[in-house]
């Protein structure tokens, strides 16, 4: 979390999110969070888990992930690691790879913008989407 960061109350809503977001590494939609939540409690709303999402993302206790052209995807892992995302299905997985750069410092040495963080995402057909390929 940065320095901006709001803090914000654990309400009963925000921790059953949170604990459905922090069970998975399929970076799911709010959407898809929200059918998720449904089974712990029943008379959520999709516009509580939306609202709720955004501000545990602001907070800093969550990654939301803006991929390209398709619905905000969200992270329980909050740490700078990049992602791969199906270009057929839009499925989004976490990359396990290093990098030996620290690409926020080059990129502040290369501009006048004050940086103040980076997402990178990759682009790729995953292995189901790869099998319908083959199949056809």
């Amino acid at each position: 979390m940065n320095g901006d960061s709001p803090i914000i109350r654990m309400t009963k809503q925000r921790k059953i999110i949170l604990d459905a977001l922090s069970k998975v590494k399929t970076h799911p939609t709010a959407d898809d969070l929200y059918y998720m939540v449904r089974d712990k409690m029943a008379k959520i709303s999709l516009g509580t888990v939306y609202r709720n999402l955004e501000l545990l993302s602001d907070a800093g206790i969550i990654q939301k992930i803006n991929v390209g052209g398709t619905q905000k995807r969200f992270d329980a892992d909050t740490s700078s690691h990049p992602h791969v995302r199906c270009q057929e299905c839009g499925k989004v997985a976490d990359l396990d790879v290093s990098f030996n750069t620290d690409f926020e410092s080059e990129a502040q040495q290369s501009t006048d913008y004050r940086i103040t963080g980076h997402s990178l995402e990759f682009r790729g057909v995953c292995p189901g989407c790869q099998k319908v390929e083959d199949n056809q």
